[in-house]
């Protein structure tokens, strides 16, 4: 034991309370071993996880909690000349949290290692000494550099990022009334506090505050749970690598209709998991070769060169176009091509959600996090439910596509829905219709309510760190 505490109760302390104790340890013998723990254990707070204990388990952090932890360890690295990918750090982050990064990011850059960083947030474009400003839009309108240069520059200059770096949502003129309330009382729940809280209905409610503060244990703990409530998180998609968005929202069952009755033969020839299958890759396109002791290997397969069908499959058309050049259309594309019925229906709620980029036939694997969330919600969307909970719906967004975003969430809302979101971007907290903030810190020192009301009167009254960075960015 050291001080009466044994390792068992260091490793379940929170990391903050664990760095103060450290600092209190003064032994000569191993002084070099605790300045190595201080500095990891400083710096796990100051990049925001103060809240965590060492014996939280990996599978149980988020995604941008999981980066964060890798970033401190490549901190407290010796090695120099490293280059360093970063890939949207911010998620998860508070506006509070992400200037304590940006320190991060820059001591590593000081150190003499080079940092690229995949980002969206302005406060982090910010701080860059040189961008490059991909588009000029997305899937097959992308792909293109706009500009390369610094930062002065890429505001002067009139690509999509450029312009939108200083856009500014403002505060809604006059919130919608609420209908009724979801009540939830004595939440206590990991850090909650016995929290009483009422979600006004058939409005637009954000929770917000920083990591760590209890917001997705009030939200996904007390409110996702009850009836008539519509999830979307980002969550992985359950599903083989046979799954692509065309089956996961039920486009493809209206397309092999429309060509089977195009072409005079029966639907199950166009499923690429049934009759029509390629017989040399069973209907997925690639050959998947184990290699036991290494990685496996993906081919592409040599009988359908990809293409996933059989040679008579692919003679049938539709408006001159067969089952494998559809699935390899992006949904904007795939809205133009189907001009009424079942098909566009959904393809619009794709595109509603920001997805007018992806490829019908694009295995879920390799969609995001915010794009999976997206698909999610646009399944919703179909269905009759009167709540909507939503958890950083802008992650992965682009400034110009949070505009989309809220007008879309403004829709559900006017539809006589209740939406709330967890979230972070203080443009979604500006056009909230009521702002609930937990807090005042993560771990043990949040788990409360900090505040609730509308975003006027945060902005006006509010003392918390989520009022603050709303003060800031509605100037």
């Amino acid at each position: 034991m050291i001080d009466g505490v044994n390792i068992a109760q260091c490793s379940a302390m929170q990391i903050s309370d664990l760095a103060a104790f450290v600092r209190r340890i003064d032994e000569p013998s191993v002084a070099p071993l605790l300045a190595g723990l201080r500095h990891t254990l400083d710096s796990l707070v100051e990049i925001g996880l103060g809240y965590l204990s060492l014996d939280r388990t990996s599978s149980t952090l988020s995604g941008g909690e999981a980066q964060r932890v890798k970033m401190v360890r490549h901190l407290g690295s010796s090695l120099t000349d490293v280059t360093y990918v970063f890939d949207e750090p911010t998620v998860g982050l508070h506006p509070h949290d992400i200037s304590r990064m940006n320190d991060l990011l820059l001591r590593l850059r000081d150190k003499g290692n080079t940092v690229l960083v995949v980002e969206h947030k302005p406060e982090v474009i910010a701080i860059a000494d040189h961008v490059v400003d991909l588009g000029p839009g997305a899937g097959p309108a992308g792909g293109q550099i706009c500009y390369s240069g610094d930062v002065p520059g890429l505001r002067a200059s009139d690509t999509l990022t450029g312009r939108h770096l200083e856009h500014r949502v403002r505060l809604r003129e006059s919130v919608r009334e609420p209908r009724g309330k979801i009540s939830i009382e004595g939440a206590d729940l990991h850090n909650l506090r016995g929290v009483d809280v009422d979600i006004p209905t058939g409005v637009l409610t954000v929770v917000t505050g920083v990591a760590g503060s209890g917001k997705s244990s009030l939200i996904h703990g007390y409110l996702s749970v009850r009836d008539g409530v519509a999830v979307a998180d980002q969550s992985p998609i359950r599903g083989s690598r046979r799954s692509n968005p065309a089956t996961y929202t039920g486009l493809l069952n209206p397309v092999r209709t429309a060509f089977a009755k195009e072409n005079g033969v029966k639907a199950a020839l166009f499923s690429a998991n049934s009759e029509g299958a390629c017989p040399g890759c069973n209907g997925l396109g690639l050959v998947y070769t184990d290699l036991a002791m290494m990685a496996g290997v993906a081919s592409v397969c040599e009988k359908c060169e990809g293409r996933r069908f059989t040679p008579e499959v692919l003679t049938y058309t539709l408006r001159g176009k067969n089952i494998s050049e559809v699935l390899g259309m992006s949904t904007a594309e795939a809205y133009d091509f189907f001009p009424s019925g079942q098909a566009r229906a959904i393809l619009g709620r794709l595109i509603d959600v920001g997805l007018s980029y992806l490829r019908l036939g694009q295995p879920l694997s390799t969609l995001s996090g915010g794009e999976r969330q997206r698909l999610k919600l646009a399944i919703h969307m179909a269905e009759k439910s009167t709540t909507y909970v939503l958890d950083e719906p802008t992650t992965g967004l682009h400034m110009a596509d949070v505009d989309k975003l809220l007008a879309l969430l403004d829709r559900l809302v006017d539809a006589g829905n209740t939406v709330v979101v967890i979230e972070h971007h203080q443009a979604v907290m500006a056009r909230a219709d009521w702002l609930i903030d937990l807090g005042p810190g993560g771990g043990h020192d949040g788990g409360r309510v900090v505040f609730t009301g509308t975003p006027a009167e945060l902005v006006a009254d509010g003392d918390t760190l989520t009022a603050e960075h709303l003060r800031q960015y509605i100037g």
